[in-house]
């Protein structure tokens, strides 16, 4: 693909700074409660997807970090995770198109365990510098929609306050970036940049120009590509 990624990449480097600055502070600030240390695999195992611009980003880095006997090990991973989570998401649309309610769904959901891909037999990430920005905030305080989360491992009491991290706002920065980039790529799938896949499709798939919509070629995808709009 002839166009360079670099500005848009930096700037979600950037973002994905603050989100570590955040949690630095967090814990500088109650060491007590954060629980975070090597090996320690809890998040490596929560349902989460990316959004268009993280996607590419770890997509460019997995591939330039990985080849041979080796990328081909994590692929098969990655499909085994995309099969596993394609599956929890084909039942619970099910569920609430059966009249089930969302709230429920959502917490029955956040209870499953799909290891990630990236997850080495040694309970390490294989790509940890690149790693997506919900990974580099959990572990601390977190709000999304309104409530407020923490992992089980933590030691952040009920009821206290803490410093929270706003993870819509960090969302909503990350669905501009991804907006700019389908502008300035100049994509005919003008509705690509609110797409969200899990990390396993965003190790999988090749984000070529056919895909992206800037290629003359007809593609299979329809329009917002083949990930889930927001």
């Amino acid at each position: 693909m002839d166009f360079d990624f670099t500005p848009f990449f930096k700037r979600y480097e950037a973002l994905a700074e603050q989100a570590e600055a955040a949690f630095d502070k967090i814990q500088k600030d109650h060491p007590e409660c954060v629980k975070c240390a090597k090996e320690c695999s809890d998040c490596c195992h929560a349902l989460f997807d990316v959004t268009l611009i993280e996607a590419l980003y770890i997509n460019h880095k997995f591939n330039a970090e990985f080849e041979g006997a080796s990328l081909q090990a994590l692929l098969e991973r990655a499909n085994r995770s995309d099969r596993a989570v394609h599956r929890l998401k084909r039942d619970a649309t099910k569920a609430l198109q059966s009249g089930a309610d969302e709230a429920d769904i959502l917490a029955k959901m956040a209870e499953y365990r799909v290891p990630c891909p990236l997850l080495n037999e040694n309970k390490l990430c294989d790509l940890y510098d690149y790693r997506p920005i919900t990974c580099r905030l959990y572990g601390v305080p977190t709000a999304i929609g309104g409530q407020g989360h923490t992992c089980g491992v933590s030691a952040f009491e009920p009821g206290k306050p803490y410093p929270t991290v706003n993870l819509d706002a960090i969302q909503d920065r990350l669905f501009a970036l991804s907006r700019d980039l389908i502008v300035a790529l100049g994509s005919r799938h003008v509705r690509m940049g609110d797409m969200v896949v899990p990390l396993s499709m965003a190790l999988l798939t090749a984000y070529d120009d056919a895909y992206l919509g800037v290629s003359t070629e007809p593609d299979a995808s329809e329009e917002g590509g083949a990930g889930e709009q927001k």
